[in-house]
């Protein structure tokens, strides 16, 4: 595939970029901001600049860059994987949109590991109806959305099994424990990532657990994820759909 990296000079931008060229797929263009366009060595400030071939976009950059680049894949028809996380109601309307004309794959979280971490948490609330269900969630110090995309993911699979429980992020005065599912997020060093959801249903408690340790895995599961879209008809896919 000839493949746009959005996001390029980030550090999984870089991650992708090596990973998709070691699959033998061509990175027809390479997207930063902070790029000064240069057509000769493939970088761009933007992806309007680029007009040559591309068979996706794989989007590693920033929420706020998603309506633009649903605009642009959309004109030029274009599938898309958006591996960014924290976007608005604006910018996902953006991406709904864009997927009535184009194939787009949104996923909190590129790991298919996570995908099974949700199915077994959502089997889990609908097996204990009364439980006290809590999600940690762990990463670097430089992350920006709080809470994580993959935690507000697990939360809203869990909440639907669990007869649609508030999600509550943090906890705040005396903390007194409600009819909730927590959500409790943890920044430090360079944490890759970690989901732990704890299920306390009175006599019993156990943890479901998901730990990266590489962020080599997220561009792995994005060029999954292109892979999957390849040849697909115009619709919102996720991660849901490759593990099922």
């Amino acid at each position: 595939m000839n493949i746009i990296i959005s996001g390029a000079n980030g550090h999984m931008g870089r991650i992708i970029t090596d990973t998709a060229a070691a699959a033998g797929h061509t990175v027809a263009a390479r997207v930063s901001r902070s790029f000064t366009t240069d057509p000769a060595a493939g970088v761009y400030a933007s992806p309007a600049e680029y007009t040559g071939p591309a068979d996706m976009l794989i989007d590693f950059s920033h929420h706020a860059a998603t309506g633009a680049l649903m605009a642009y894949c959309t004109e030029r028809g274009i599938p898309a994987v958006i591996a960014t996380t924290g976007q608005t109601e604006e910018e996902l309307a953006a991406i709904r949109a864009a997927a009535q004309t184009v194939p787009v794959f949104l996923a909190a979280n590129m790991s298919i590991g996570v995908a099974l971490l949700a199915e077994m948490a959502a089997k889990a609330a609908a097996v204990f109806p009364d439980a006290d269900i809590e999600i940690i969630e762990r990463h670097h110090n430089r992350k920006q959305d709080v809470p994580s995309g993959t935690a507000l993911m697990l939360a809203r699979r869990i909440q639907a099994a669990h007869d649609n429980a508030p999600i509550l992020v943090g906890r705040h005065e005396n903390g007194r424990r409600g009819r909730e599912i927590g959500i409790s997020s943890l920044r430090y060093g360079n944490e890759v990532g970690t989901h732990e959801i704890v299920i306390a249903a009175g006599s019993e408690t156990f943890t479901l657990k998901h730990e990266a340790e590489d962020r080599s895995l997220f561009a792995r599961g994005a060029l999954t994820a292109a892979e999957y879209l390849a040849g697909k008809g115009p619709g919102l896919y996720g991660i849901q759909n490759i593990v099922e």
